[in-house]
């Protein structure tokens, strides 16, 4: 039984361990972006692993949100 994943599937892992708050910030950006002012230690941990980033609209505060490697870790956690 050949169970290799075909060459055009990307492979996304999660880089560590989770903790229950970071797993709660997950599940808090997927409904919606939070303002940067009001983020936690834990948005710093996920932005470091890639999973979350800080964007400007062009008016309002920065907001923070999911990245591709933050809404897979959710989709891996049968959330999405």
């Amino acid at each position: 039984m050949n169970l290799r994943r075909p060459a055009s599937a990307p492979v996304r892992a999660i880089k560590r361990l989770l903790s229950h708050h970071e797993i709660a910030t997950l599940l808090l950006l997927l409904h919606a972006p939070i303002d940067a002012m009001a983020a936690t230690p834990d948005v710093a941990s996920l932005q470091e692993y890639g999973y979350v980033e800080i964007v400007s609209p062009d008016m309002g505060a920065p907001k923070v949100r999911l990245t591709e490697d933050g809404n897979a870790v959710l989709r891996g956690l049968g959330v999405k």
